[in-house]
């Protein structure tokens, strides 16, 4: 079953890029249903593909990096939660950005949307 990308941009919080320290981060909320990712594709930044040793997702207080992520340790999707992705190495110019984000789900394969945010300045 796939998921349209219509859908899997409410996952994201509109206005959440910013710049935070050594990186930027933004969030998503899952309101869409319980899930658990068995792999994180890069997040992309104005269609440039980021490296996932430089990105991870924090989940009530718990970080763990997208390269750490795989069957055996699932990235879990629980129902409203926020979870924050952050990438480091990387500041963002103010303006118009483009984000891409990806998992693969277990029973569900390939989930892949992208959204354009506004980020006003560093933080």
């Amino acid at each position: 079953m796939k998921v349209p990308a219509f859908l899997l941009r409410r996952l994201y919080v509109k206005g959440s890029l910013r710049n935070v320290d050594g990186g930027f981060a933004f969030d998503l909320k899952n309101t869409l249903g319980s899930g658990y990712a068995e792999a994180v594709l890069p997040v992309t930044l104005d269609d440039e593909a980021l490296p996932t040793s430089s990105t991870r997702f924090t989940v009530d207080g718990t970080a763990l990096p997208f390269d750490s992520v795989s069957a055996d340790n699932p990235m879990t999707l629980g129902m409203n939660k926020t979870v924050t992705i952050a990438v480091d190495g990387r500041q963002l110019a103010p303006g118009k950005h483009k984000i891409g984000v990806g998992f693969m789900v277990t029973g569900m394969g390939e989930m892949v949307f992208d959204v354009t945010d506004v980020i006003n300045g560093a933080n």
